[in-house]
């Protein structure tokens, strides 16, 4: 999908005069819709607009989980529960096994 800032530009009067143009290219990615010689409008197709959302939807998912992991590690660190060595490391991970063996 094209979302860049270089998404194809037309002028509103293409909408009647080019619609075939203007469909094609909003069903690859947005399409910037000027008037007057100014951006004024976004055109996409439905299929896009879906796409473009459930994209926003994964990204906002993916950020807040690693903002729960750094926000549980930083609540690690203040509690010190954190190891300072591999074998330090290693030798948290043995007695965790066991205790849950």
């Amino acid at each position: 999908m094209n979302t860049s800032i270089t998404a194809p530009i037309f002028p509103i009067t293409a909408l009647s005069k080019q619609s075939k143009e203007v469909k094609d290219a909003a069903d690859k990615g947005p399409v910037r819709i000027t008037e007057n010689g100014r951006g004024a409008y976004v055109f996409m197709s439905e299929q896009v607009l879906s796409d473009l959302i459930e994209r926003e939807r994964a990204d906002a998912a993916y950020e807040a989980y690693l903002l729960d992991a750094v926000q549980r590690g930083a609540t690690d660190i203040e509690e010190g529960r954190y190891s300072t060595s591999r074998e330090e490391m290693f030798q948290c991970a043995c007695e965790r096994r066991a205790r849950h063996a």
